[in-house]
């Protein structure tokens, strides 16, 4: 599917051409114009680093010392990034490296309003020991049609989510997933999206007023009936902002709007915290749930089904119900130096990157094993990359950041 980038709607590139037998990689790379599924824009968005709002006493924001040094290291005035000048992009100024993130709270900033307004960002392979699917596609899947999960979302995807943000382009939105952290068993507060739905890749830097709403819109309502509802309505768990957001280099360094560039590793891992106070639980306390990341997934031809969800935000969809596509994964080879993706038949749009892909493991429970990136333009299958040691690399590196907090 096109990976999703950060724009106004999710476009994608010409759709993958039909074959009858595995696709040498060249070939197919010629025959694919791709781009991002993972984001949709209408207003304007933000990003963060190891620095974020903390919440404070009587429920307002105050700013850690070691954050406010960080900003002022990047030149940037609390009180004018607060007051609109997150709103400029000047290259110059865009944050791009990993050390680099930085997200504090905008109190307020994510209404219903500006979050039903949001817009896909659209955009166009993990090695584990997959030397044999390796510079290897197969035919191109049959779509299959998206179902709608039934609501509430809470009772049957309880860890699905949206992620908000902004871009130069505007107000964007994502998929994600409340996952486990090793280092806070039963109190995670990670969530795992695409890379491409928090920064901009070789083109950029990071997005800004990054934030997750688990459970988005919990009763299915339509956009008619979204408009002028409370927040509690359309964010029943809150607003989580992520105080700090990782993506692979290989992502920052070669991630691009199409052309599949980066797509095999186009991953991202958030932490996050509350907007406003949460008595003290963790995200996973919040919702209830949280799914392990298996990043020992077996390659395609021993994976029986695989599952993704999502927001897709583009036509025919509207960004505001989730859906999901279940379908036996094929192999998707971009280019033979790259790990392979996994690909299905899915006709979910742009809104949906960053959603998870679930499989049963070995142990009869759900994992999740990848996360949406990319698609053709005319919508019919998707693709996402297979999880290994980049992925886990990022993962661990996140956890121990915040192991006991």
């Amino acid at each position: 599917m096109r990976s999703i980038r950060p724009s106004s709607t999710a476009r994608r590139g010409r759709s993958a051409r039909r074959t009858r037998s595995p696709l040498p990689v060249v070939a197919l790379a010629a025959a694919l114009a791709l781009t991002v599924t993972a984001c949709e824009s209408g207003a304007e968005a933000g990003g963060d680093a190891t620095a974020s709002a903390a919440a404070g006493g009587e429920g307002k924001i105050t700013i850690p010392d070691d954050i406010k040094d960080k900003l002022k290291e990047h030149g940037i005035d609390l009180d004018k990034w607060r007051g609109g000048a997150w709103k400029q992009w000047d290259r110059d100024d865009w944050l791009r490296e990993a050390q680099d993130y930085i997200n504090p709270i905008i109190e307020g900033l994510w209404d219903p309003d500006r979050m039903r307004e949001a817009e896909d960002p659209d955009r166009s392979v993990d090695d584990s020991d997959i030397s044999g699917d390796q510079g290897v596609s197969d035919p191109t899947p049959q779509p299959v049609q998206a179902q709608a999960v039934s609501p509430e979302y809470h009772a049957n995807a309880p860890e699905a989510g949206k992620v908000f943000f902004d871009s130069p382009k505007g107000t964007m939105v994502c998929s994600a997933t409340v996952v486990q952290d090793p280092a806070n068993p039963g109190k995670s507060n990670m969530v795992w999206t695409a890379g491409h739905c928090v920064h901009a890749g070789k083109s950029g830097g990071w997005y800004r007023n990054i934030a997750f709403v688990p459970s988005y819109n919990n009763t299915g309502m339509g956009s008619a009936e979204l408009e002028g509802v409370a927040r509690e309505e359309v964010a029943p768990y809150g607003v989580w902002w992520a105080d700090w957001a990782q993506t692979s280099e290989q992502w920052i360094e070669q991630g691009g709007a199409t052309g599949g560039d980066g797509a095999p590793y186009d991953f991202a891992v958030l932490h996050v915290k509350p907007e406003e106070g949460s008595n003290g639980k963790s995200l996973e306390e919040t919702v209830g749930s949280a799914l392990p990341v298996d990043f020992n997934a077996p390659a395609v031809p021993e994976v029986d089904s695989l599952k993704a969800i999502g927001y897709p935000a583009a036509a025919p969809f509207d960004g505001q119900k989730l859906y999901q596509c279940q379908d036996k994964p094929g192999r998707l080879s971009l280019r033979s130096s790259d790990p392979t993706m996994y690909r299905i038949g899915c006709t979910m749009t742009g809104g949906s990157s960053g959603g998870g892909w679930v499989a049963t493991g070995s142990d009869g429970k759900p994992a999740l094993v990848s996360n949406t990136s990319i698609g053709p333009v005319k919508s019919g299958w998707l693709a996402g990359p297979r999880l290994g040691r980049e992925a886990k690399v990022i993962f661990d590196s996140v956890s121990e950041k915040f192991a006991g907090r």
